[in-house]
């Protein structure tokens, strides 16, 4: 970092952006999809959590950091009988769970709460045991997370992760690919082979994340996740689930086991990468008792402008002196900071064209197909054309982002698509797509008090019996 520069945060705002609209849109569309995702990777964690509940048992009171809809929560809640906590920075993406409750036929819920892993809305040693997969990575220093972890961990308790990637030290790092469905030819059959990861630069499918706007850390090593529990927690498990796809990795796993010291899988992980898991105890010995969370709700949570306590309200509200209130809306509690909170639930605004949000076909010109989809994968279709009117909420230059779809038949078809954006007549940004799937574009505009915005996209294709013209579709457009 060069000398008076700023530290890049662990999760900048507009990091926190991406993750929210990401979250939310993965959690509400795609209904069968996911559903069978959520319910594979229940099974999965059911089996590792089992595994390691020596440690673990018991777990009430409990939290899960990035939870998404909950559905591991809801599974420690209903399989395993605890009480406790789903926190994720998508109020949106918690409030999904309760359909996943229906479809599963889950009796219990967790209590729920929008919040921030980098202050979260917990008294300090208010929790017996903390959870979190696939998350820490969401951040480009873990290290803040981890201490927010043990200082909200009582004395004795357990922290347990798992699915976070340990990096791949055996590849040329070329470029970022996608997942599988969106892959070109030659990029399938290298991966079928199991040779495309010693191409690829980290976690195949990081590059739709990282197109969202999402920043992931893909550069811990395993020397580098255990120097960093060993400096928080005195006692630590591991379990390491190596990436092996293919007769050579196979190969490199059997020569890196012989060539190990201690004939581990530790070398062939550093060498080949995977995912790990850790159960890690705090110092200490834990309380005596516990307070059922359902019946002491203000007695854990706290306030995440001040760290005062929280009151609970006649009508379910929570509230705090310092004037922080946070009613419970639709069974989430939204406890995120002030300005967060301000910035990423902005509700209904000008500079905004959320097409899933009634309202939005005011500031719509010409050139937009009627509204399909449900949840938050509502889009538009256009053609060749499309104009909309967006009105800025601040003074000052600003940032246009527009999230859309390419069909995988428009690249059968033409094997890229063109898209230009214009904003009052002047030429804002102009890129190629050559993969179908979602996609985020952001382009810099000049201070103006209202944008004309212009979509142009080429080459127009049809499909029969649908015979509008057709390019690609969008689903948001927002002033930054």
């Amino acid at each position: 970092m060069a000398r008076g520069a700023m530290p890049t945060p662990p999760q900048p705002l507009e990091v926190k952006r991406a993750e929210v609209e990401f979250h939310r849109f993965a959690a509400l569309g795609e209904s069968e999809k996911t559903r069978a995702v959520y319910a594979e990777r229940n099974r999965s964690r059911s089996g590792l959590i089992r595994k390691h509940l020596d440690w673990l048992a018991p777990i009430t009171p409990f939290l899960e950091i990035g939870a998404g809809p909950g559905h591991t929560s809801y599974l420690l809640v209903n399989e395993f009988g605890a009480e406790g906590f789903a926190l994720d920075l998508s109020a949106d993406a918690l409030r999904q769970g309760a359909e996943l409750a229906r479809h599963f036929d889950w009796p219990r819920s967790p209590m729920k709460v929008a919040g921030d892993a980098l202050r979260l809305p917990f008294h300090d040693g208010s929790l017996r045991t903390v959870f979190t997969f696939q998350t820490l990575s969401q951040f480009l220093d873990i290290e803040p997370v981890i201490v927010e972890v043990k200082r909200v961990l009582a004395p004795g308790g357990v922290f347990f992760f798992a699915e976070e990637p340990i990096r791949r030290l055996l590849s040329l790092q070329l470029y970022r690919c996608p997942y599988p469905e969106w892959m070109m030819p030659w990029e399938r059959k290298l991966y079928a082979w199991g040779l495309l990861p010693y191409l690829v630069r980290d976690v195949i499918g990081a590059a739709q994340e990282e197109s969202f706007g999402i920043r992931q850390n893909h550069s811990m090593t395993l020397k580098r996740w255990h120097r960093l529990l060993e400096k928080h927690f005195p006692s630590r498990r591991y379990e390491i689930f190596l990436n092996e796809q293919g007769a050579f990795d196979g190969l490199v796993r059997h020569l890196a086991v012989r060539l190990d010291r201690h004939h581990s899988i530790w070398l062939a992980a550093r060498l080949l990468g995977g995912t790990l898991a850790a159960v890690c105890r705090k110092e200490g010995q834990p309380p005596p008792s516990w307070a059922d969370p359902r019946e002491n709700l203000a007695r854990y949570l706290r306030c995440p402008d001040c760290t005062g306590s929280l009151s609970l309200n006649g009508d379910g509200s929570l509230c705090c002196a310092c004037g922080y209130t946070a009613p419970c809306q639709e069974g989430v509690y939204d406890l995120l900071p002030s300005a967060d909170r301000t910035e990423l639930y902005p509700g209904a605004r000008e500079d905004i064209l959320d097409f899933s949000r009634p309202g939005h076909e005011n500031a719509l010109l010409e050139g937009w197909g009627p509204v399909e989809g449900i949840g938050a994968n509502c889009y538009r279709w256009i053609g060749a054309r499309a104009t909309a009117r967006l009105i800025a909420a601040r003074p000052g230059p600003c940032k246009l982002r527009l999230r859309g779809f390419v069909a995988p038949r428009a690249i059968e078809l033409h094997r890229r698509m063109r898209v230009e954006i214009r904003a009052n007549g002047h030429r804002a940004g102009r890129w190629t797509l050559r993969r179908p799937g979602l996609f985020v574009l952001e382009a810099r505009l000049p201070a103006a008090p209202e944008y004309i915005v212009e979509i142009l996209a080429e080459p127009v294709w049809t499909a029969p019996p649908d015979l509008r013209p057709l390019t690609v579709n969008i689903g948001l457009l927002r002033l930054l």
